[in-house]
């Protein structure tokens, strides 16, 4: 186990006019467990490659347990990779698939298997010992390449979107086991997807970055109840939250010719940053079909049943409200019924708690109140 700092961190390809990586600063304590998120091209998976020194650091500098990593070689950081394509040698056993990198690294016969039987029980692999890759399943696959990783017994493992490959029932089965079994190892692990309920059901802390920048690093609780800005906003929460920009007027915001108030302390903070439009966020359950909060009229475009709840799609007919991008807004809101409205259908949507509205500036996208 070990302690990971980035310091500034930054890397540049060669021929690129911007950094992949622009002056990352990440803090990471021994045993937890970190994800580092974000859309392509956001440097996610470079800055992990940094890290296991698959990648240059061009400025800045990575520490593992205060050693600077500038200039090591991946083999000499005791780090363990686990990559989306498993990596598996096709003509090797699943045994020995596990066990060949303390082949390479000269261990006795005895202690690798007694390594790699270890972690065969611990993840359920036991009676494959003797397959070769192409008899298995994805997720037993990719159970192959963690037991590879674990039989090393490195002080950090470094894991590159593992769960890509597999189908949406298995990415849910086989996160829980990663995250159960990092918490039983204890061993620090840096975890890189683009999958942000992915990122919010497994980590310690989530890195979210945007154009190889840090745009919030907090837990996974952090993030979705205070994000620092309109992109974490819109890009943590599934469905994601509405973000509208709208004019400011006395007591609130004016949505559609609907006066949404806010509370004295939000109205202070806008006017001391002088603003005369906000960009709010309202997440789909603080929108309600029923209510005798704030409303304002939508057309259903779309209605999503998921058998336990409802997701309604809609947009305000008339003059539309736009977003950051311009956009026509469309709203998102979260029914407990099924099926409680058709497309195509006007309705009123509430809003159930003006004071859990996001606000952030319109030009930069930060946020506005705290």
């Amino acid at each position: 186990m070990a302690t990971v700092r980035y310091e500034n961190a930054s890397c540049l390809y060669s021929g690129a006019d911007t950094l992949a990586v622009d002056s990352l600063d990440l803090d990471i304590a021994d045993g937890e467990f970190i994800v580092l998120v974000g859309p392509s091209g956001s440097g996610k998976s470079t800055a992990l490659r940094m890290l296991a020194g698959l990648e240059e650091i061009d400025t800045g500098s990575i520490r593992i347990d205060g050693r600077d990593m500038v200039g090591v070689p991946s083999k000499d950081r005791d780090i363990a990779m686990v990559f989306q394509n498993y990596a598996l040698y096709p003509s090797k056993t699943v045994g020995e698939n596990m066990g060949f990198a303390l082949k390479m690294m000269k261990v006795p016969l005895a202690e690798r298997k007694r390594r790699v039987a270890e972690a065969a029980e611990l993840l359920g692999l036991t009676p494959y010992l003797d397959r070769k890759p192409a008899k298995l399943s994805g997720g037993q696959r990719q159970r192959v390449a963690m037991g590879r990783a674990i039989v090393r017994e490195p002080r950090v493992f470094c894991m590159d979107e593992p769960l890509s490959n597999l189908d949406a029932k298995l990415r849910v089965q086989t996160r829980t086991q990663i995250a159960a079994l990092q918490r039983r190892l204890g061993t620090t692990t840096v975890y890189v997807t683009h999958d942000q309920v992915e990122a919010m059901t497994m980590g310690d802390r989530v890195a979210v970055l945007r154009d190889g920048r840090l745009q919030q690093f907090s837990t996974p609780a952090e993030l979705y109840d205070h994000p620092a800005n309109a992109f974490v906003a819109g890009f943590i929460g599934s469905p994601s939250m509405t973000l509208c920009t709208v004019p400011v007027v006395a007591d609130g915001v004016d949505l559609a010719g609907t006066t949404v108030p806010l509370p004295r302390d939000r109205m202070t903070r806008i006017a001391e940053a002088g603003l005369t439009t906000v960009t709010i966020g309202v997440r789909p359950e603080h929108l309600q079909l029923r209510g005798d909060t704030p409303a304002f009229a939508v057309t259903v475009e779309l209605v999503e049943d998921l058998g336990s709840e409802s997701y309604v799609y809609a947009r305000i007919p008339g003059a539309p409200v736009t977003g950051l991008d311009g956009d026509e807004v469309t709203f998102v809101a979260r029914s407990p019924q099924r099926a409680p409205a058709r497309p195509g259908e006007s309705i009123t949507l509430h809003i159930a708690d003006p004071a859990a509205i996001h606000l952030f500036h319109p030009a930069t996208g930060n946020r506005v109140e705290g």
